[in-house]
Parts: C-alpha cells; structure tokens; sequence
C-alpha cells in the first residue's frame, strides 16, 4: 500500500494537512492577470509545508473573494486544474485535495478526477445553511451519483458538517452529532469539524462527541500551538493554514518556522 492510500487508513496517528490559499484566479475579482506566479508561489508553499512535516496538501481559491454559490466561473476551473497539475507532476507520491469555494464542490470532484488527486473538501454536501453567498443547498445525491458514473470512487468525499462563515438557524434543532450522522448517512468518506470563522478553533466538546463516530475525522479551523495536541487526540487529520502564515494571518505567505513548529508539536 502505497502513502497516498494509507492516508485513508485510520488508526495511523494524526496527520497534518498543510493549506494552500491560491491568490485570485482568472473569473475572481481580484484576478492580476499573473498565472504562472500564482503557481510558481503555490509549488514554493508546497514545498515549505511538505519539507517541514507536512503529510498532505490542501489546494483553495480561498482569495477568490467575494465566492460564487455552488459554481466557479470557467476560468477559475481552468486554473484551479493547472496549479493541479503542477502540484501533482511535482509531488507524485503526496495525498493532495482540492476546495472550490464556495461549495463548487461538483467542479472540485471533476478537477480532482482529471488531475488525479485524492479527496475533495465539499460544503454543501448534506442538509442547508445560509451562508454570506446566499443559501447552500445539499448536494449528495448529485455529487455521489456524478462520481460512481465517472467511476472515481477513488476520490474521497470530506465534508464540512457545519460549514463556516454561514448561520445555522435553519437546522438549529440538530445538534452537531446528529448532524454528522445525517451526513454520514449520505455516505460522506469523512468529516470536517470547524470554528464559526477561518482560524477559529471548534468547539472541544463537540470535537470529542463526534470522534466516537466510526470515520475518518478532520479539525479544519483554528488549529494553534495552544490546542494542536488536544485536538489531535480525536481527529485523523488537521487542515491547517492560518497557524502557518506570517503573523497567524491566512493572507499572509506560508513560514516555514511556523510549519515546523507545529509539526514538531504533532509528531
């Protein structure tokens, strides 16, 4: 068994998940009309992550601010494949996912099938919420069925259960562990728990009522030098940006000082 499928396995440990916040794609607002330094920063970043104890790479169009809702403009699809690419011709070995924000997740799973990578991060997989782009709709059924046609199950599905920046009020009555076994349901390959914003921490309490379910977990907020190795108690992986960043800041370039500092405490 080689890393990419044993990184699926659980009971291996905790394992880091290093982020990569792509700079504005083509179809963004902020878009500079600059590819191939998008690229170049993405594989320098992915470098620093991996040569400092990361496991694994997770790629966004995080400063595609403000996002589309559940789509991507062609361009940003386009782009998002390329820096794929590159990523993966670079790191053949490495587990590498992809998030389309917001809630692309269709577009994410066909990127992820092309450019052979392993999981996908999806937001709007199970039930709905109100998020600042408007109101995200589940879509397992779509998703799941779209990739049994396309025969990828190879592609793991991890899906936030209660995805950031948005309000519940509408599921208010369904705590976060029911939740997660609604999602389960669906037949989602793993869980993401996270903090109400990016890098805030969840909740620890919830944290630990949904680890006793039987799948993969993953924190995808707010993991500190303060908290990392509480939180790697119950999760199989942490998704982790903001920590690693200059001054703790998700715009911010990667340091690698601070990647090590936090791999050193996990490891």
């Amino acid at each position: 068994m080689n890393i990419r499928e044993s990184f699926f396995q659980k009971n291996k440990g905790c394992r880091f998940v290093g982020c990569l916040h792509l700079l504005p794609l083509p179809g963004s607002a902020g878009w500079a009309g600059n590819m191939p330094e998008i690229i170049d920063i993405c594989l320098k970043e992915a470098g620093q992550y991996l040569d400092n104890g990361a496991d694994a790479l997770l790629i966004e169009n995080t400063h595609d601010t403000p996002y589309l809702r559940q789509e991507a403009e062609p361009g940003t699809i386009a782009a998002m494949a390329s820096v794929a690419t590159f990523l993966r011709k670079a790191y053949p070995e490495i587990p590498i996912g992809i998030q389309l924000l917001a809630a692309g997740d269709m577009a994410a799973l066909d990127i992820a099938i092309v450019c052979d990578l392993d999981f996908i991060r999806a937001e709007g997989f199970a039930y709905a919420h109100i998020a600042d782009e408007g109101i995200i709709q589940g879509n397992a059924a779509r998703l799941l069925r779209r990739r049994a046609h396309l025969q990828a199950n190879k592609v793991r599905i991890f899906t936030d259960i209660k995805k950031k920046h948005s309000a519940h009020a509408i599921t208010a009555d369904v705590d976060l562990l029911e939740m997660a076994k609604g999602v389960l349901f669906c037949k989602a390959d793993g869980l993401i728990v996270t903090g109400n914003t990016t890098g805030e921490p969840p909740d620890a309490a919830s944290l630990e009522a949904v680890s006793g379910l039987d799948t993969l977990l993953a924190v995808g907020s707010g993991v500190t030098p303060e908290n990392i190795r509480q939180f790697a108690q119950y999760a199989d992986y942490l998704i982790v940006g903001s920590a690693c960043k200059s001054e703790g800041d998700w715009r911010n370039s990667v340091v690698s000082d601070r990647v090590k500092a936090l791999t050193d405490l996990l490891k």
